[in-house]
């Protein structure tokens, strides 16, 4: 069976398809008319190239040295230099996923037919995703004002022929990666080498990624919401959807859904609705507004994606080559501003989103608040149950609000301060990783809790969606009758968690 192909346009690619080809290796050709469009910008430049008025990145230097002409006969050269003297990268490199996910959007953006480079420099990036050949791509050195310079330049570097790949599971050069996999390396022509490195395709790539998990864990937090509230005896009048309707921010709508239909059926909530059995009047907020928290974070997701969807299908080069009107202009569209804010905007939602599924922990495991055993252990003091797991999450999440601070509002200048306020785009995509991690973390934590609270509430039973929820940590977690090593449950339940399980109970 074929695998499915997508062609490349570089106008209509979409977040979705982005992860197809990077998750299930879909095929990627470059469209015809796209191919078109290069050729007719890649003509506009050779024009240019061959005449005496000084373009840009055709017969110039870059950046400071943008005012040194050079001769055509060593334009050439020129290309190859600016491809190896801004490989200078350092720190881990990035994942594998993260790598293809660059390869095919720098294939994307240049498709669109604005950077001036013939269409053999795209067919090389996307033979290159296709057989498995990935750069090694050191994370550090960007601060996402040309584009993120450093990290394509190690990228283009392989396309020449050069530097270092992952290939079939081994780190070798690129050279040998290239010819083990039968793609010739790139002859560089004029322009070529600036239209590989100038654009904002590493942050990109790693915000990109990120939100894809981002909303899976919004997802698995309101399944761990759920299971608190019905561990708690929560209340389930704030989601009643007259509340969303008349505040109408689309997250909270979908949340307090999704609270709803989890915990419809609870025998626990229905055992509790008479003020002689359960006085309390209104539960803490970490419960009750959790449609208002979980629903901001899932509209701050929205808006970054937005962002994203516009950047996918953007030429970020310059200069950008116009074939219709014969013009080569500079500007900035390599500026990565709107992604670093983007980024931004994804940090603080998911600091938050831990922030409050760490407070539902805390009542839970905390005698005063819950109504259940001291830190959930049928035997307090012999036993110290989940006290410590808490102090885990607790932990995780004051990491990720440090984690969460601004990258976005910084700037220091490079370049001979030609390049004098910059975004730091890449710093700020590259901590979602660390954040994403530590989510994951204290939604698990939040999802054994809430089990173990649900089993003190026996024979009672959750609702029936929750108890799916509950049957999955049950079946990588039982139940906690006395102290043992947690570390190994919260690791089996995140992985439950980051295979996008408890999501699927929600969609």
């Amino acid at each position: 069976m074929s695998k499915k192909s997508i062609a490349l346009t570089g106008n209509d690619l979409t977040l979705g398809q982005v992860y197809q080809i990077v998750y299930e290796g879909f095929d990627v050709t470059l469209a015809p008319h796209a191919r078109e469009r290069m050729e007719a910008s890649r003509a506009l430049v050779e024009k240019l190239g061959a005449g005496e008025v000084a373009v840009y990145g055709v017969n110039t230097g870059f950046g400071a040295l943008a005012s040194v002409r050079i001769h055509r006969d060593q334009v050439s050269e020129l290309q190859f230099n600016l491809v190896r003297s801004h490989a200078c990268g350092v720190g881990a490199a990035l994942g594998e996923d993260e790598t293809r996910a660059m390869l095919l959007l720098r294939a994307n953006t240049l498709a669109k037919g604005f950077s001036g480079v013939r269409p053999v420099v795209v067919e090389t990036l996307l033979a290159m995703l296709e057989r498995g050949v990935l750069p090694v791509i050191p994370s550090q050195g960007s601060v996402g004002a040309s584009g993120d310079l450093a990290p394509l330049a190690h990228l283009a570097l392989v396309a020449i022929g050069e530097g270092e790949a992952f290939y079939k599971g081994a780190r070798i050069s690129g050279a040998d990666a290239m010819r083990q996999a039968g793609i010739a390396p790139l002859k560089l022509e004029a322009k070529e080498g600036l239209g590989l490195l100038n654009g904002t395709q590493g942050m990109l790539a790693l915000i990109s990624l990120a939100v894809r998990e981002a909303e899976m864990l919004v997802d698995s937090a309101d399944v761990a919401a759920a299971l608190s509230l019905d561990a708690l005896r929560g209340s389930p009048a704030p989601f009643d959807e007259r509340i969303s309707r008349i505040r109408p921010y689309p997250g909270h709508a979908v949340t307090a859904r999704n609270l709803t239909r989890l915990n419809r059926g609870s025998e626990i909530r229905e055992s509790h609705r008479s003020p002689e059995v359960d006085p309390r009047v209104q539960d803490a907020y970490s419960l009750r507004c959790t449609p208002q928290v979980h629903g901001a974070v899932r509209d701050s997701l929205s808006q970054v994606r937005t962002t994203l969807s516009i950047e996918l299908n953007s030429a970020t080069d310059n200069p950008l080559v116009f074939s219709d009107s014969g013009e080569v202009i500079s500007g900035g569209n390599f500026h990565g501003q709107p992604l670093a804010m983007s980024a931004d905007q994804t940090a603080i939602a998911l600091a938050t989103l831990a922030g409050i599924c760490e407070r539902r922990i805390e009542h839970m495991t905390n005698p005063h608040t819950s109504g259940l055993p001291a830190f959930l252990t049928p035997d307090p003091g012999l036993n110290s149950g989940f006290m410590i797991a808490q102090v885990v999450a607790a932990s995780l999440v004051s990491e990720m609000k440090a984690l969460a601070t601004p990258h976005s509002v910084d700037s220091i200048p490079t370049s001979g301060d030609q390049e004098d306020y910059v975004s730091m785009g890449m710093s700020a995509a590259r901590r979602l990783r660390r954040m994403l991690d530590a989510l994951c973390n204290v939604i698990s934590i939040e999802l054994l809790a809430a089990t173990q609270g649900i089993d003190f509430q026996a024979p009672l039973q959750t609702g029936t969606e929750a108890r799916r929820a509950y049957e999955l940590v049950r079946s990588v977690s039982p139940v906690v009758e006395k102290d043992r090593v947690l570390a190994t449950d919260i690791e089996a339940v995140a992985k439950v968690v980051i295979r996008g399980e408890f999501q699927k109970i929600v969609h």
